[in-house]
C-alpha cells in the first residue's frame, strides 16, 4: 500500500509495522531476537508490528537493527532556506515561524490597491 496523506494514522502505523515485520523477517530475524539486540522489550517490537504507535527511541532502536537507519533521511531530509530566504534573512538562521496574523498581513498587502467603490 502507498502511504498518502488521505490515509487515516492507523493504517499508516499498520501499513509501517507490516513493513518493518517483512524486513525483519528478510534479515532472518525472529521478533525476540529484533527486540535483544535492539534493547527493547519483545512487546514493543510486536506492539509496532501489530501498527501501535511506539516511542522515537524504540523506533531508531529498531530501525538500527534492521538496517534501515539511513532511510530515516529520506523521511525527514535536512531543510534548506530557499535562496531568497537567504537574501532576506541576511545569512541570519531562522528561529520561529511567523504568526498567523503576520502572514494575512503579508497576504492582504500581496492584493492590489483599490478605491473600494465595488461595493
Amino acid at each position: 500500500m502507498k502511504i498518502s496523506r488521505l490515509l487515516a494514522d492507523e493504517a499508516i502505523l499498520a501499513e509501517l509495522g507490516g513493513r518493518i515485520a517483512r524486513r525483519r523477517l528478510e534479515l532472518q530475524l525472529t521478533q525476540a531476537n529484533l527486540a535483544e539486540q535492539a534493547g527493547v522489550a519483545k512487546r514493543t517490537v510486536e506492539r509496532i508490528e501489530a501498527g501501535a504507535s511506539a516511542q522515537m527511541a524504540s523506533l531508531i532502536r529498531i530501525f538500527r537493527v534492521l538496517e534501515l537507519l539511513p532511510n530515516l533521511e529520506l523521511l525527514l531530509p535536512d531543510a534548506q532556506p530557499s535562496p531568497m530566504d537567504l537574501l532576506r534573512q541576511k545569512g541570519k538562521v531562522r528561529q520561529r515561524a511567523s504568526s498567523q496574523q503576520q502572514a494575512n498581513h503579508v497576504a492582504e498587502e500581496a492584493q492590489p490597491w483599490s478605491w473600494d467603490d465595488d461595493t
